[in-house]
Order: structure tokens, then sequence, then C-alpha cells
């Protein structure tokens, strides 16, 4: 049977997968300097190897022949995401994937050295070779999808979102926050000039930190027997859904950038670590997209740990790793300090859209080719002082430098930040409205009805359904941006 053809070719592209996955975690985090080159020659081999397995011609007749065969309503699910998978992957030659493979990486290695030393002329080189590549992988993608060139790169991590759809959303939301951040700010000034804030004692030991990270992990849901905590310049998540590999960075001044990291890495893991295992080798098997896959780490990091109730349950634990008693009136502060700065991983939960806002506008100049690499800088600084007021003219490592997304090709991945931002404020009110005493289990350290709604609704669903309907069959409804202005509201406003 050709179904059963797919389902071997999915068996062997899943060791393929597996195997770059788990070099690229290690590279990210173990792997010497001195090992980039060799590295990136062999994970372009594998990824060469893997292409040319995934577009085999004879994968068309399999999956033409198996659309003709009696299947399970599974495995027709299945054959559609084959199909999708096989013509996404056919846009592009083995020998453009093995050489973008290497200029991602090599551009990936310099950025980790030249972005610490702010050298903007040293990177610019790498990154226009890698912008070059995206201009020509989305040309290739536009031409076989018929869609525009923008379009085919974000269906490659969002099947289905157009950012002429987004656009106005995002325009609409831009508005709210540059009206909203002054509010919130007004509200957090006259509540500090009450009760000024209660200064971190700025000695946080790292090894202590993890300790608390992984307890919170296990508290919350994560399975230590098939995931881990390490540290990387830039916090990821990565491995395969049986050996999850999640990073963070530490400051011994203070714990809670490196605790949220922690939280919102490990809402993507649990995701992965929950996706059905018996598709695990199938297209179907694959987490539906990166705006689900964000609304899963924001839902942990934004709806669980930044809620009030959380620490009630969690200020015990901080004592117990730290050493320091915080009551809740002197830690909420912290957690919710509103706070317009230039990092977008630190960012607080008001302006953190903006901060994806400026990239979905800026990299969709760039592979147009209206913006060129060389006049990122100001580009960049315009829309920082438009938007939050600062400026990143002389620290491009603040600015155009400061994400691992473009040094890795990641081009079309940032709007995903801000729509999974407004799919987890919808989740969590859904659940909410399921379970109305919510808030009293997560103030016990109670998750398992979280986590149970989670894998029933999203979870288990994988890539079953397009985005739009899995939120609609969660939630009831379509994606609605006026639950995430609501809880912003609610949480930071009058």
């Amino acid at each position: 049977m050709s179904f059963a053809k797919l389902d071997q070719l999915g068996h062997k592209l899943e060791a393929l997968e597996h195997a770059l996955a788990i070099l690229g975690a290690d590279e990210a985090t173990h792997m010497a300097v001195g090992g980039g080159e060799k590295r990136a020659e062999a994970m372009a081999a594998l990824a060469g190897m893997h292409h040319r397995q995934a577009t085999a011609p004879e994968i068309a007749d399999w999956i033409e022949a198996a659309e003709g065969e009696t299947l399970s309503e599974e495995q027709q699910t299945a054959l559609r995401e084959f199909r999708r998978q096989y013509t996404n992957m056919t846009c592009l030659p083995t020998e453009f994937v093995e050489r973008q493979t290497t200029a991602r990486m090599r551009c990936e290695q310099l950025w980790r050295d030249l972005r610490a030393k702010n050298d903007w002329a040293g990177f610019l080189p790498a990154l226009e070779g890698v912008i070059a590549l995206v201009r020509e992988e989305a040309a290739m993608r536009a031409e076989a999808l018929g869609l525009a060139p923008y379009d085919a790169l974000m269906e490659q991590y969002d099947p289905g979102h157009r950012a002429g759809d987004i656009t106005p959303v995002f325009s609409e939301l831009k508005t709210f926050l540059k009206g909203f951040v002054p509010e919130a700010l007004a509200v957090q000034d006259e509540r500090l000039a009450k009760t000024p804030l209660r200064p971190l004692s700025g000695v946080y030991a790292i090894e202590r930190q993890r300790e608390l990270g992984l307890a919170m992990m296990a508290a919350v849901g994560f399975d230590l027997t098939h995931g881990s905590l390490s540290v990387s310049h830039h916090p990821f998540c990565g491995g395969v859904p049986s050996d999850v590999r999640i990073t963070t960075r530490y400051k011994t001044t203070e714990f809670l950038s490196s605790l949220m990291g922690v939280l919102h890495e490990t809402g993507h893991a649990m995701y992965e670590q929950n996706l059905p295992k018996q598709w695990s080798h199938w297209p179907l098997g694959k987490a539906r997209g990166m705006a689900m896959h964000e609304s899963q780490s924001l839902f942990v990091e934004k709806q669980l740990g930044r809620n009030p109730a959380f620490w009630d349950w969690a200020l015990p634990l901080v004592e117990q790793h730290l050493g320091e008693h915080w009551s809740k009136a002197d830690i909420l502060p912290h957690v919710h300090l509103v706070k317009p700065g230039l990092i977008r991983v630190d960012a607080d939960e008001v302006t953190y859209p903006l901060h994806v806002i400026l990239r979905f506008e800026l990299e969709q100049d760039l592979v147009s080719g209206k913006l060129n690499a060389v006049d990122l800088p100001e580009a960049w600084d315009a829309k920082m002082r438009d938007y939050l007021g600062l400026s990143t003219i002389d620290t491009p490592q603040d600015g155009p430098m400061q994400d691992v997304h473009w040094p890795g090709g990641a081009f079309g991945y940032f709007p995903s930040y801000t729509l999974g931002a407004m799919m987890a404020a919808q989740q969590w009110a859904a659940l909410e409205k399921q379970h109305p005493s919510i808030n009293d289990d997560v103030a016990k350290g109670k998750f398992d009805a979280v986590t149970d709604w989670r894998r029933q609704n999203i979870w288990s669903q994988a890539s079953r359904f397009s985005t739009p309907e899995i939120m609609e069959h969660a939630t009831g409804e379509k994606l609605n941006a006026a639950y995430f202005t609501s809880h912003l509201k609610e949480r930071y406003g009058r």
C-alpha cells in the first residue's frame, strides 16, 4: 500500500529530524567555539539528506495512489499533511537547503560572538548573506505556493496566516498600546508612590535559580525524564518530544527574568511532550504552527506565571531555594512591573507586543527589498523611538542584533509571538469559564485542571486542524483580540 510507504518514510524522516534537533541544541549550549565550522558542515549534510528523502519524486506518486486507498479518518488527515509538507519541501532544491543551512549556522555562530562586542560592522556581511538567501527562498516558495513572498515564509511557521490579515489587527493593537502604555505607567506610579518597590537583594546564585526553575517546571507538568534545562545565549526550546531541551540565561542580580524565561520555554516543552506519540513520525503529529506554540509558552509564562494566584503557591518555593522571604504584596509589583525597555525577551506584558510589531514591519521590508540590512540600525531606531520612546542607534546589540531569529534565517516567525499572546488570553478565558475555581487551584499549586484542559483541547489535536479551527473548537469562537486587551486592562489598567 502506498500509505504504508509514506508511513515508513515518516519513520526515516523522524530519525533525521531527531539527529538534527539534538545536534542543534548541543551546538547552542555545549559545543566548543572551535567546533562551529565542522558542526555546520555536518548539519548541512544531514539537512540535505533529510531534504532529498523528503522530496523524492516517487513520494508524489505514493500520495496520489494513497488517496485512492481505503484509509481511516486518522490516515486521511495524515495524508493531507503529508501532501502539504511535500508541497512546501519541494519548493527548494537540496543544494539550496545545504547552502542555506551552512550560511544560517555560520551567521548565528558569528552573532553569538559579535553581539557581545556590539560589532555591527563585523556582523553585517554575514547577515546580508542570510537575507539574500531568505529573499531567494521566499521567491521560490511564493511561485510554488501561489502566495506573496512574505506570506510564503509565514506559511512555514503558521500555515494559513497571511500578512494582509495580521496587519490590520496589529495596527489596531499598536494604536491601543501606544495609548495604554502611558495609562499603565501612570497607574503603576500612583501605586509605587504609596508603596515603594522593595528592592531585590541582588545576590542570586545561578545554581539556586536553576533548582528553583526545575522545581517550578516539574510542578506545572514538565516531564523531567524526557527533558532538561541548560544555559544559552538566547532562551529556546529545542530537541524532540522524547528529549526536549530548554534553556534560559541567568543574572545574579535578579531572578525573575530567568524564571519567567524558564516558564516560557516550559510551555513550549509541555506542548511537545504531550503531542500524540502514535503520530510522532507523521506531519500530522507535529505542533500546529508557531502561533499555537507561542500561545502555549505564553500561557504558562503570562496566564500562570504572572497570575497573582500563582504567587500564593510560588513564594514558599522562592524562599526555600533562594533564601528570601517575600510577601505577595512585595513581589507582584516586580512581576507586573511595566518598564519600556530595549530587549524583547525581557519586556513586560504590556510593551512586549510593540517589540514584535516593530520586527514584523521591518522584516516584511527586508524580504521585499524595500529595506536593506545596512539600513537596519536607523530603521530600527526610528520605530523604537516612535513606539517605546527609546533609542538603539548607538547599541545595535540591543537593536537589530538582539535576537537570534534573523541570523538563523527565521523570517516570518515574529508575528507568532503576539498572535500567541492573544490566543493564550482567549484560551485562559475559556478555561476559566469551564473551571470557575481555577485560580483557587493555582493558588494551591494544583495544575491538573489546567494541564488536562490544554491536553484535551490543544496538545492532542497536533496538526489535525488549522490554527483557527483548533482555536474555535477549544474556545467556542474564532480568535478575538478583545480577550487580550481586556486581560491587559484588568491586570494593568485603572
